[in-house]
């Protein structure tokens, strides 16, 4: 835990009692702050005063003496409205911030040193922050790696000069944390979302700048620059001075980090330098996560890791649960675990990183369906579909073979049945391009039900790296 000193003998309101927002209230209680803790729910409010911290119905008590607000980041901040504890701390002149600012002024305060990785981006983050974690401890760093991806960042140990923290950043902590100031700061991409959040695709871009331009100077911001939003940010970064390390997989850049076949490469005045090679590394398949790789070994070449011990990490990387997971392979046939892929933008990576496809999708609809994939048909040997979207997406389908499967339960042994019958190499992709909420709670537990039901069948051997 990293007990947070900066508002030791203060009174502190904290709404939301999950997992970041009980972390909050230890962490200032341990460095010796009076907390006050609200939330929406009383099983949450019970469990809190167990701990034995204060709870109260913010709305009925005086706001006069907290010095702050923490804010759990699942509350709306300022759209489609600012939550009612929001519009309290203003009318009371106090600041509204997250967990995540607390931790960048206790690490000032007390290891300003300590390098701090900060990893943002509409896809890809979860693994790029997995990734880089894990080619810092193959360096031989003690890498605390939390944030959006799972542990509260108040949950790791105290800041230490040699002590890396690697952090998931949502743009929702990203907007609770002002004085956001990592020693590395990666931006992969900006893709429409949480616009419900932000009000527009703009104001959601530019919270995502704000994790590169806040890098200090003296430290790297890392941007991926195959779209118009990140490219914007790239420039604001330089502008203020930052040292930024561009990344395409698109395209060849005269300054910058470029895919070049499967090998990861550095442009500049008289030609490029090869940094690492991606060949042969089924967990870092695909464009996408050549864009992860990319990002996640320049934060580490930015921190002094040395280029062998780069690649000797990329390669003995073991990937995500649930996104591009290889789950294990029987005969020819590869079963592949891309439950993370929640939208068509998402199984669009995936569907892009084989041939030989039997693809199992479906779920709870979104927006757009998957009319924008129809370019990866061809590669589907046939669609085994699921859930409330299987008949809008068997319309979509028309032409190429499917079966209404309707769950995971009939459409993960015919897909295997079919595979292995091809006589090939062949796929088996659980990548829905739909949320879980029809017929699971969340994309974990979906993609852990097809893990199980693949194991079930027998004679699947498990995936080196």
């Amino acid at each position: 835990m990293i007990p947070i000193t900066s508002f030791a003998g203060q009174t502190v309101a904290v709404f939301g009692l999950g997992g970041s927002g009980v972390a909050s209230c230890r962490a200032l209680k341990a460095g010796g702050a009076e907390v006050v803790a609200g939330d929406d729910s009383a099983e949450r409010l019970a469990q809190a005063a167990r701990e034995g911290f204060i709870t109260a119905d913010l709305r009925t008590v005086s706001w006069e003496n907290f010095a702050a607000l923490i804010l759990t980041p699942g509350v709306p901040l300022t759209h489609p409205r600012p939550h009612w504890t929001v519009e309290m701390a203003r009318k009371a002149g106090i600041e509204v911030i997250g967990d995540i600012e607390l931790f960048c002024r206790e690490r000032r305060l007390h290891a300003p040193g300590a390098p701090f990785i900060a990893i943002t981006g509409t896809n890809g983050k979860s693994t790029t922050t997995a990734l880089t974690a894990h080619l810092m401890r193959e360096a031989g760093f003690d890498a605390q790696m939390g944030g959006n991806i799972g542990t509260a960042i108040l949950s790791l140990a105290p800041p230490a000069p040699q002590r890396v923290y690697v952090i998931e950043m949502s743009s929702y902590q990203i907007d609770l944390t002002p004085s956001l100031d990592p020693s590395v700061g990666i931006l992969l991409n900006v893709t429409e979302d949480h616009i419900d959040r932000h009000g527009s695709i703009e104001h959601y871009a530019e919270v995502k700048e704000r994790l590169v331009v806040g890098v200090p100077r003296g430290g790297t911001a890392i941007v991926g620059v195959d779209d118009d939003f990140s490219t914007k940010a790239a420039r604001a970064a330089e502008d203020t001075g930052k040292h930024v390390v561009r990344v395409s997989v698109q395209r060849a850049l005269d300054d910058g980090v470029f895919l070049d076949g499967e090998r990861i490469v550095r442009g500049a005045a008289g030609g490029t330098a090869k940094l690492v090679d991606l060949n042969g590394i089924g967990s870092l398949r695909g464009r996408h996560n050549a864009q992860n790789a990319a990002c996640a070994a320049s934060a580490a070449l930015a921190l002094g890791v040395p280029f062998d011990v780069v690649q000797r990490g990329l390669a003995s990387f073991p990937g995500l649960a649930h996104r591009m997971e290889q789950v294990g392979q029987k005969g020819e046939v590869l079963f592949v675990n891309d439950s993370k892929g929640t939208n068509a933008d998402a199984a669009a990576r995936a569907l892009s990183s084989f041939t030989n496809i039997y693809w199992i999708a479906g779920g709870k609809p979104k927006t757009g369906g998957i009319e924008s994939l129809r370019e990866f048909f061809p590669r589907i040997r046939k669609a085994y579909l699921i859930g409330e979207a299987a008949q809008e997406f068997s319309r979509t389908l028309e032409g190429v073979p499917q079966e209404i499967s309707g769950t995971l339960d009939e459409a993960v042994p015919h897909a295997a049945r079919d595979a292995a019958a091809s006589g090939g190499h062949a796929v088996v992709l659980l990548s829905p391009a739909c949320a879980s909420f029809d017929q699971f709670p969340n994309f974990e537990v979906r993609g852990d039900y097809f893990r199980k039901l693949v194991l079930a069948l027998g004679g699947v051997a498990p995936v080196k790296p």
